[in-house]
C-alpha cells in the first residue's frame, strides 16, 4: 500500500482536511506505520499519571511514580 496516492485521493474527498494534517506530517505517518513501536501509549501513560497527581506533578514526583525511586 503506497501512501502517496492515498494521501492525493483524500485530498479529493470530504477528508480533505485530515489528508493536508497527514501531508504536512508524512514522515511521523510513515513511522507510525511501519515501526513497530510508538511512543504514543508511553505519552498517554504520562498524561494519566500528571492527571492523576492534580498538577502536582513536578518533574521529580513523576519520575519516581513512573521510574522509580531514585
Amino acid at each position: 500500500m503506497e501512501l502517496e496516492p492515498r494521501i492525493d485521493e483524500s485530498k479529493r474527498s470530504l477528508i480533505a482536511s485530515f489528508a493536508n494534517g497527514i501531508a504536512n506530517d508524512k514522515g511521523a505517518v510513515h513511522a507510525a506505520i511501519t515501526q513497530p513501536w510508538s511512543n504514543e501509549a508511553h505519552i498517554a501513560k504520562l498524561k494519566l499519571v500528571e492527571r492523576q497527581m492534580y498538577g502536582r506533578a513536578k518533574l521529580d514526583l513523576l519520575q519516581a511514580r513512573l521510574i522509580g525511586a531514585p
